[in-house]
């Protein structure tokens, strides 16, 4: 029987907010098929996987510098758990860099017909160009995308595409975000202190590509009738002030449900090839209106338009002003229903093990 290594360039489980990492530590806790994990020692472990640590002492950090291969660490490491017959997948999450690594590795030491490589990408777009890819595709035996935009994007960038594709998408606890009776939704407004008023929200971590700014001049534009609605900004500050912008900042992870289970609508400007957005279907399982830049995998977590508002232009901030206003001016309330395990951390697991399981039969 096969086994599974997941090598992973942080510690697992991760004591920051991560969406691949949380991923996996809900699957690690659950019925997952994972064998091993090749990381730096976590301060916490999961109980129901082995560990080969990676060490980060002073003498591997010269061991480093002197065979200039940043990855030494994980191979020595690798290189403990595996036996001579024995045939393994292999996990790697994001990381392009150790590829190569790891393949001259397996190479020198003829085993590589004994792996199976799974190299899980959370982008949108190819991340190599078209020829300087051929080695990368001609050396793992299998590429897990977070949407089939994204495969199409890579089939029509790259002339030879030698190897095999699967879509997982991403996945959220849907315990933690659904939708609340408007009895219990009316109660959260009253202690926030907002009543009466169509509530938007954006949230994200204040970067340009974020697209806060566009939503901001955006703001400043509408035509709000009595001061109907106002703007719930979370993860950003800013000095100045907008009327009827909050600024809330940072909150804590598990304040999140109720900011987006009070909103009306909630405003995903992303100015780049977006993987997938989490965030976004965050706010959709809690029953938002969503307002979307038509970037990267977002058009198909939206299902092209079915859960929510597509923005073709979302450079132009004019294009907001005009969705936004056609929201304020809606007579009737959006009550779109979204399927319970619709993008749910549930079929993320049973799609990981489905990808796994294949793998495996691919090595007998």
């Amino acid at each position: 029987m096969s086994k599974v290594i997941l090598i992973s360039q942080i510690p697992l489980p991760y004591d920051k907010i991560g969406s691949w990492s949380t991923l996996y530590k809900n699957y690690l806790q659950n019925n997952h098929k994972i064998d091993y994990i090749v990381c730096v020692e976590p301060e916490l472990k999961f109980e129901n996987v082995q560990y080969s640590f990676v060490k980060n002492d002073f003498v591997e950090k010269i061991i480093k510098r002197i065979t200039k291969n940043p990855y030494a660490g994980y191979l020595k490491a690798l290189e403990k758990i595996i036996k001579p017959e024995e045939k393994y997948i292999i996990q790697i999450v994001d990381n392009f860099g150790i590829v190569k690594r790891l393949i001259h590795f397996l190479e020198q030491n003829n085993k590589r017909s004994q792996f199976y490589i799974q190299f899980f990408y959370h982008g949108f777009p190819p991340f190599y160009e078209n020829f300087y890819g051929n080695w990368f595709f001609e050396n793992i035996d299998e590429m897990v995308l977070l949407t089939h935009d994204s495969y199409k994007v890579h089939k029509q960038t790259y002339t030879v595409l030698p190897t095999k594709f699967s879509v997982l998408h991403n996945g959220i606890d849907t315990s933690k975000f659904h939708k609340i009776s408007s009895e219990d939704k009316a109660g959260l407004k009253k202690e926030l202190g907002i009543t009466n008023k169509k509530i938007f929200v954006w949230c994200s971590q204040d970067r340009p590509k974020k697209g806060l700014n566009f939503i901001l001049d955006a703001w400043k534009r509408i035509n709000r009738k009595d001061k109907d609605a106002v703007l719930l900004v979370i993860g950003a500050n800013r000095e100045f002030k907008i009327e009827g912008v909050t600024f809330l900042g940072r909150i804590p992870n598990n304040e999140l449900p109720k900011y987006y289970q009070i909103a009306d609508c909630y405003l995903f400007p992303t100015l780049w090839h977006e993987g997938f957005g989490l965030s976004l279907i965050e706010a959709l399982h809690c029953g938002c209106y969503c307002i979307a830049s038509a970037n990267g995998g977002v058009p198909e977590v939206l299902q092209y338009g079915k859960l929510g508002k597509l923005i073709e232009k979302p450079n132009f901030v004019e294009e907001w002003v005009t969705e936004i206003e056609a929201f304020l001016n809606q007579d009737e309330t959006y009550n779109l229903l979204i399927p319970d395990n619709l993008y749910s951390m549930k079929n993320w697991n049973e799609g990981m093990n489905e990808i796994i399981e294949n793998a495996k039969k691919n090595l007998s």
